[in-house]
């Protein structure tokens, strides 16, 4: 297991804690069994990733040359075919794309898969005209733009899967967290936001006090001071040592910690000072020896902005025109269940502070707006959030299309006209005024018909937490993480969570 610091930070949404008490010494065989994942998780992808471009390779065939009366070119087709699946191999790990520290968490991953299909194209291509090797140029267009895909999904899906253990207490990494209470607390806190990130805390060695740490009713048992961490860690048979920021844990002490782990088998993560940041965004700059962070400004303008508007303009026609019959369908069962128009306006704050007319389908009944204030102090949210359980107003087939979230689809004629996104912060029917502080930042992009905070929890998140997600977006986006969220969208919709 390789794993780096970015790997606590990369992935900020709602978590679910596990491992809190599993204190107690394992036998060597134990933590053998235990850590199998680690080397049998690569393995499975390096299987799913052969097996991608392989369907891809005989797909392209049939569709290009035909059945069994394959003409000569065909068969000879096939024959370089056969090279592509080791080839395939070799470029994603030429890539690192079977590196532990990108598997599992965050976009990086899949942005790694993107530039090696991106690279074994272009090799593909130069040894073809290197040998004078004729390719099909229809075969090549389907073949390697196919196995892409289907390698994405199925990373996809091994993703999921991994999720689905890790959730459940498994294929997880035992850890200690380093440092002074208040701090190690905070890191607690942090790594149990996301039981997917695969970090189980089973202690922590502080530096001011033996007793236990208490976070939201759970103990994490104090195992060790700042002396004897390596022995604690040992003892306790951990996969990794987690360091918080503190003043407690000087350099040289860092340096010892790192020289006694040599050998043994367990990581050393360190949390920077500053959070919140995505791995892409930080890089190491070496100052006269003095590794120093540097850390790349957000993109909110470039030509990576343009592509993004671009594919999100094409994407939401694309889906209007596919999904028109089936949105006016239930257009006129709208009209026909309750009085009123079937589709609802409303008035949403966008990009710097304009505001526009988002479009939705009629989920509520037509008085809906007046009756608002006698309803506002049922709200069970916080901040600029509004959300009451039961809401009155709610039409019964209202229920069920919020529940589907098909109440948001007519938001992709906002997406065509400009006014929105895909993928961004959640826009919100309030005055502009009423963002202050941190939360401006939301302004700084195109508000999305999904973003962090739908697959994260949804309408069960505070606006603390909705302002965290959102930022965390708006500094970090890449069209790698507008991917993974579209796709995370689809689960949390059929799975209706947090509606």
């Amino acid at each position: 297991m390789t794993t780096t610091s970015n790997q606590l930070w990369q992935t900020t949404r709602g978590i679910q804690t596990t491992g809190y008490a599993a204190t107690s010494a394992l036998p060597a065989s134990r933590r053998v069994s235990a850590l199998k994942w680690q080397s049998t998780y690569p393995l499975v992808l390096v299987v799913l990733d052969v097996t991608s471009i392989t369907v891809a390779a005989v797909v392209a065939l049939q569709v290009r040359f035909g059945g069994v009366s394959m003409p000569a070119r065909g068969l000879l087709t096939g024959l370089i075919s056969a090279a592509f699946p080791p080839l395939w191999v070799g470029v994603m790990a030429a890539n690192r794309a079977y590196e532990s520290r990108f598997l599992g968490t965050g976009s990086e991953e899949f942005r790694r898969v993107a530039h090696a299909a991106v690279a074994f194209m272009a090799t593909v291509a130069t040894v073809c005209y290197a040998f004078k090797i004729e390719l099909a140029r229809g075969y090549v267009a389907l073949a390697l733009p196919l196995g892409t895909a289907l390698t994405l999904l199925a990373r996809y899906g091994a993703r999921r899967v991994l999720h689905f253990e890790r959730q459940r207490g498994r294929c997880a990494y035992r850890t200690l967290v380093l440092g002074d209470r208040r701090h190690v607390a905070e890191l607690i806190t942090t790594i149990h936001r996301e039981a997917r990130a695969g970090l189980a805390v089973v202690g922590a060695c502080v530096s001011d006090s033996a007793e236990p740490i208490c976070l939201s009713g759970v103990e994490v048992p104090v195992v060790a001071s700042l002396v004897g961490v390596t022995e604690a860690a040992r003892r306790h048979n951990v996969d990794a040592i987690a360091v918080a920021t503190s003043p407690a844990v000087t350099g040289s002490t860092l340096r010892r910690l790192a020289w006694e782990l040599e050998g043994s088998g367990i990581d050393l993560l360190v949390a920077p000072a500053l959070t919140e940041v995505a791995g892409p965004r930080v890089s190491i700059q070496p100052v006269a020896g003095l590794p120093l962070l540097h850390l790349r400004e957000p993109e909110f303008t470039g030509a990576r902005r343009v592509l993004k508007e671009v594919l999100d303009r094409i994407g939401a026609a694309f889906l209007l025109v596919t999904l028109s019959v089936s949105l006016a369908a239930v257009a006129l069962f709208v009209r026909l269940t309750s009085p009123g128009p079937a589709l609802f306006r409303q008035r949403r704050v966008g990009l710097r502070g304009h505001e526009f007319d988002v479009f939705k389908l009629r989920t509520m009944y037509r008085d809906a707006e007046a009756r608002l204030a006698d309803l506002e102090a049922r709200n069970e949210c916080d901040g600029l959030l509004f959300k009451i359980e039961n809401d009155p107003r709610i039409t019964p087939l209202g229920k069920w299309l919020r529940r589907l979230s098909i109440d948001e689809l007519p938001q992709l004629i906002n997406v065509v006209r400009g006014d929105m996104a895909l993928v961004g912060p959640r826009p919100l029917a309030v005055d502009p005024n009423s963002f202050a502080g941190d939360s401006n930042r939301r302004l700084l992009v195109k508000p999305g018909i999904t973003g962090l905070w739908q697959v994260s929890g949804r309408s069960n998140l505070s606006w603390a937490e909705t302002v965290r997600l959102d930022l965390y977006y708006v500094e970090n986006w890449s069209l790698a993480l507008d991917l993974s969220i579209l796709c995370r969208t689809v689960s949390v919709v059929l799975l209706s969570r947090g509606c």
